[in-house]
């Protein structure tokens, strides 16, 4: 019997079965950032094993409150840069340098095909699209993974999402993984590995992919995966071209890590996505999805561009796409957020900050910031929110707020209108 990708991982970072259905994995990355790191840091402190198993397997970065916005987030910060000084860990990235962290760790080549990698984030499963197993984790298997460089994981089942067809304009990746999760439900992949294919993934930049693969824990599953291809190549050709002699050498390598043609799944979704159009959440659950017409005219307070979901270059320049030349609706506040400085300085040099900026946008520096209702665009109760995140949890960006999930294109159309709006018409105008 032939094994998916994720069972290819799994068996090549066994090390040890405790009991059925357990496998304790050997680990190739271990990130952390200053929100849930410094408690996993101060409890081996206490235990007297401040110890790191690697420090060039460990990545770090202040990111989710960024610059400190009071005292308890300026602590967070400096046990992380205490931590990364005591054992000089190379890559962590303080403020100036840092990102949104499943934004910035794939920027700098940190993720590779094949590589198991775990962090105390739910959205490291975006780094999936890389054709890695990437879970978050809690406070106690962080620490263990600081600490021995290893983490227990449930013997993987793999549920297979097959999209088919072609996107017309104004419909992205966020629009897929939308309606998958309405398809799936938010407990449809629960203890799963989906795994993303079919032609439209193909054809998928490798930020569109990560799109997909961050919002997969929205539908339960632990991870998200892509099959390695060219495209991840091309990618990771700036890191990995001295390891192989050309590109092509790269694309064949990768292909161990595919799915065998008779493994096993779970279950499988077939999905043709050839007519579908926007889609956007409502209500207080991920898979409560509807078509952009069905919730047009709803009036909206703020939009919020960025996050570790759809902050990358092709958001930005998607959203720029409807708003050059256009303004806010009148009390409608904008508020985009570059993932990393990469990022912010490209949409610079293009010209796409001034376009954010004489729209009326606030530009703000990196940081996942109102994404979780923490800093920079918290929502009062009774607003309303286009955005282009991954939750909308009650409360998710502020105590009685609404958030309403879409693509840079859809948050694009609701600056300018003031409502919910298909963005499709402003395109082709």
């Amino acid at each position: 019997m032939g094994k998916t990708i994720a069972e290819k991982i799994f068996d090549a970072h066994l090390r040890d079965t405790p009991a059925p259905g357990n496998m304790v994995l050997d680990l190739d990355v271990v990130m952390c950032h200053e929100i849930t790191t410094p408690i996993a840091i101060m409890d081996l402190m206490e235990k007297g094993m401040d110890r790191v198993f690697d420090t060039t397997k460990i990545k770090a970065v202040i990111d989710h409150v960024t610059p400190a916005k009071d005292s308890k987030t300026a602590m967070q910060g400096k046990i992380m840069r205490d931590w990364a000084k005591r054992h000089a860990i190379k890559d962590f990235f303080d403020v100036g340098a840092n990102g949104v962290c499943h934004a910035l760790f794939p920027e700098k080549g940190f993720i590779r095909p094949g590589y198991t990698v775990i962090m105390g984030d739910s959205h490291t499963c975006t780094h999936g699209a890389f054709g890695a197993f990437a879970a978050g984790v809690g406070t106690t298997d962080l620490e263990v993974g600081i600490l021995k460089g290893v983490c227990t994981f449930r013997t993987p089942k793999s549920l297979k999402v097959e999209i088919n067809g072609t996107l017309a304009a104004g419909v992205t990746a966020k629009d897929v993984i939308l309606k998958v999760i309405k398809e799936l439900t938010v407990n449809g992949a629960t203890d799963q590995v989906i795994e993303f294919t079919g032609p439209v993934v193909d054809g998928m930049s490798m930020a569109s992919r990560m799109t997909l693969c961050n919002m997969a824990v929205e539908a339960g599953a632990t991870s998200g995966l892509c099959l390695p291809d060219r495209v991840t190549a091309e990618y990771l050709w700036p890191f990995i071209q001295d390891d192989y002699a050309t590109i092509e050498a790269a694309v064949e390598d990768y292909a161990k890590w595919h799915s065998d043609a008779d493994a096993e799944y779970s279950s499988t979704l077939v999905l043709d996505v050839t007519d579908l159009p926007p889609q956007v959440t409502f209500g207080f659950k991920p898979d409560q999805v509807k078509d952009v017409n069905d919730l047009s005219g709803t009036p909206v307070d703020q939009i919020y561009i960025g996050s570790c979901t759809n902050g990358r270059i092709e958001d930005l320049r998607a959203a720029a796409e409807i708003l050059k030349d256009r303004t806010l609706a009148p009390g409608v506040r904008g508020i985009v957020t570059p993932a990393t400085p990469a990022i912010y300085s490209l949409a610079l040099d293009e010209g796409i900050i001034k376009i954010f900026m004489d729209a009326g946008f606030c530009v703000l520096n990196p940081t996942c910031g109102a994404c979780l209702g923490m800093s920079s665009g918290v929502l009062a109760e009774n607003e309303v929110c286009a955005s282009t995140t991954n939750r909308n949890f009650n409360g998710r960006m502020g105590k009685g707020g609404m958030v309403h999930l879409m693509s840079p294109y859809t948050a694009a159309a609701a600056a300018v209108t003031g409502t919910i709006s298909d963005p499709r018409p402003f395109l082709a105008a």
